[in-house]
């Protein structure tokens, strides 16, 4: 059983309610627009960090992560980027990904939107945490934490902060 926490377009700014929320998980999922690497310094002292970068992030962001990530955790292929669109919806790009790697998880992020949709035609949950940084067109900063237990995915949660 791991327990992971999922956030992205941090902007560089960590909401002080964010470790509190992270506090019992074992890694941390940034979908990219991290920021800085000291944002993403600052997540990887909480737990261990697995991050992707976005459209705004530096050269500097860029060469200490990549803009994919596919990895298996408890059973469950993820598949991590920052542009990806939804259900029905999906960018390009990772429909591509999505068909090539067939994973159980898709988190991506980029629209501040917080979604979390099953997706039938792939066989996958998507997720996307919104926003957890004080930059950009969402009202509310959101992250969000589930259980994964071989193969299932369960008890998630979603933080929602009404002031940016």
């Amino acid at each position: 059983m791991v327990r992971i926490g999922i956030l992205s377009d941090t902007h560089g700014y960590i909401h002080p309610r964010i470790s509190g929320f992270f506090a019992n998980v074992d890694e941390i999922w940034h979908a990219g627009d991290i920021g800085n690497t000291a944002t993403a310094h600052q997540l990887a002292k909480l737990k261990p960090l697995r991050a992707v970068y976005g459209n705004i992030d530096s050269q500097d962001v860029r060469l200490e992560y990549k803009k994919v990530l596919t990895f298996t955790v408890e059973g469950v292929k993820t598949l991590m980027t920052h542009i990806g669109g939804y259900p029905g919806r999906y960018d390009r790009t990772a429909r591509v990904l999505i068909e090539q790697e067939r994973p159980n998880l898709f988190i991506c992020g980029h629209s501040h939107i917080l979604k979390v949709i099953y997706d039938k035609k792939y066989e996958l949950l998507h997720i996307n945490p919104g926003a957890a940084g004080k930059y950009g067109i969402h009202k509310s900063i959101t992250a969000v934490r589930l259980i994964i237990d071989h193969g299932d995915l369960r008890e998630l949660e979603v933080l929602e902060i009404a002031e940016k």
